[in-house]
């Protein structure tokens, strides 16, 4: 974590000092990125006047309780310990991205309205194969709505929107400018609207054309209506790629969910994934969350920056319109391929590496599988990998009066590897100027502040960082279970080479009890293995001749 003292932050800081006093709201805050934003803007900014968190009730539970659950996460442990007064500045606003008017009250409208300067709108279903009629409802609506809001804003400053860089995965490059839309947004708002759920699901497969799910197709859809405000609002749009583990902040290797490279890590790790459909010389656009969180809070003063200068400039016009000044949209591809690829030979290789090394808690195999470039193969050996032992182990289970659970959770790995084949078997060249002209204007001290440089980072050591991360906030085991968990992965080791013997044994001697050619061709190495070890026991025998009758039991 970057230590920077207060005075010199303060004074040599533009992107701190730029929060000061200014309000934010922030959507999506209870996700895997709200939450770092969340930390990063009371830790790194701490003369910001109030973080607004718009947060739906569910299940019973309030915002309130929301947020006090939000603000108990492991990565708040610092902030309570040393400037407790910081997560005071956090205010719940209940509300919900699916409702009209996001299902504001009207006091909090108000308060927003005249409060706020900079909004970061990060909510949305990241699920890939979400209901087409949900994920448009929250991804593209939500968006909309947000916007709505925001036109009444009397301060607003900067307005980020946070896309995905495979919104426009139907290109194989990818710029910084906003393509455009599979269709039209209002006109599917309103096609869609009143069909039915069934309906809709049906349908989706023709709605969605050539893009792999409702997720990135909603949120193309979204960047249209972002655009559409273009020259009314100060806008800005962050593209994330595959957002992994902490790098260093909160914490390194925090995170806190299953989603993409987590799940698979956890998967290989635990035993219960060893066969993938994936391109290994592709590559695997991994971008760690605080990376993504750094380079957020730098796009909303880069934002307000040049919003500034051009209202300053026209005032200075005796025309001049402050309307069109707001600037355009600025959009910021927030990847790792075009400064610093990893390949997915190199995830599979030194992630099995490191898992091995600091390995889990009662794994149920041996870490091990591999990546296959061919569908077909995969099916086989999924089956013979995946669903053959899940059934095993659950007629073990059942045999000894335990639950039965394999079988369901390798159907859940399964549907969610699926939705992974699109990415494992597609490159895209993403273009990144706007971030790397962004990171060239920083100051030093901004530099290391709010670094979302990736050029610079060693994948060995952030993969290690990662495996360890989710050993400890994803399956919650202890530092102290390592030598317990090492004499297991040992055990667990000759489990695996025993069964692999075993299998090979038993293919050889069906072939051997159908073929003759295969008979002959086994006697033929039997008899190769007997004179090669017989040579040997010669030679031994004449270089060790004072072990006399000894050694022939030995070598023989």
């Amino acid at each position: 974590m970057v230590n920077v003292s207060k005075m010199e932050s303060l004074s040599a800081s533009p992107v701190s000092d730029f929060y000061r006093g200014r309000s934010v709201l922030i959507t999506g805050a209870t996700g895997f990125m709200g939450k770092v934003l969340v930390e990063k803007l009371l830790r790194s900014c701490p003369e910001v006047s109030t973080l607004y968190l718009l947060m739906r009730p569910r299940r019973g539970v309030d915002a309130r309780h929301r947020l006090d659950d939000l603000l108990n996460t492991t990565i708040f442990d610092e902030l309570r310990r040393s400037r407790p007064d910081a997560l005071r500045k956090v205010v719940a606003i209940p509300g919900d991205m699916t409702m009209v008017d996001l299902g504001i009250s009207t006091t909090d409208r108000e308060l927003l309205v005249e409060e706020v300067s900079v909004v970061f709108h990060s909510a949305a279903t990241v699920k890939f194969d979400e209901a087409i009629k949900l994920s448009i409802e929250m991804n593209m609506l939500g968006t909309k709505r947000m916007l709505k809001l925001a036109r009444q804003m009397k301060k607003l400053e900067a307005f980020v929107h946070v896309s995905t860089a495979y919104c426009n995965c139907d290109r194989s490059e990818v710029e910084e400018k906003v393509y455009p839309a599979p269709t039209d947004p209002e006109k599917l708002a309103q096609c869609v609207d009143w069909m039915d759920a069934e309906m809709a699901d049906h349908m989706t497969p023709k709605i969605l054309g050539n893009r792999p799910n409702t997720y990135t197709f909603t949120k193309a859809l979204a960047e249209t209506l972002v655009m559409n405000e273009a020259g009314k609002l100060p806008l800005a749009i962050v593209r994330p790629s595959i957002v992994t583990a902490a790098r260093r902040e909160p914490i390194p290797g925090w995170v806190d969910n299953m989603n993409g490279p987590t799940g698979l890590l956890v998967g290989a790790g635990k035993g219960v994934l060893r066969t993938l459909y994936c391109h290994r010389d592709m590559v695997a656009d991994l971008i760690p969350v605080d990376v993504c969180i750094n380079l957020l809070v730098a796009v909303a003063w880069k934002t307000a920056t040049v919003r500034s200068r051009a209202l300053s400039a026209a005032a200075r016009e005796p025309d001049g319109d402050a309307n069109k000044c707001a600037n355009e949209v600025v959009v910021y591809n927030c990847v790792s391929g075009a400064q610093n690829p990893i390949k997915w030979s190199v995830l599979e290789n030194v992630g099995r590496t490191h898992l091995r090394r600091n390995p889990y808690n009662n794994v149920l195999w041996y870490p091990g599988g591999s990546f296959k470039s061919s569908s077909m193969y995969n099916e086989v050996c999924a089956f013979a990998l995946h669903v053959v032992p899940s059934y095993i182990m659950d007629g073990v289970a059942r045999a000894s009066g335990k639950k039965p659970q394999m079988v369901r959770i390798q159907q859940r790995l399964t549907k969610a590897v699926k939705c992974l084949q699109f990415f494992t078997t597609s490159e895209w060249r993403f273009a990144d100027g706007n971030v790397q002209h962004l990171l060239a204007e920083l100051t030093p001290v901004d530099r290391k502040v709010f670094d979302f440089g990736i050029a610079d980072l060693d994948w060995d050591a952030y993969l290690n960082t990662y495996v360890l991360g989710t050993r400890k906030f994803i399956l919650k085991e202890d530092p102290s279970t390592f030598p317990e968990a090492r004499a297991h992965l040992r055990k667990m080791f000759f489990v695996h080479r025993l069964s692999q013997f075993v299998t090979v044994t038993l293919m050889w001697r069906l072939v051997l009890s159908r073929s003759q050619i295969a008979r002959r061709v086994w006697s033929l190495l039997l008899g190769i293995l007997a004179r090669a070890v017989s040579l040997v026991s010669g030679v031994t025998r004449a270089a060790l001749p004072s072990l006399g009758p000894i050694a022939a039991p030995v070598v023989g």
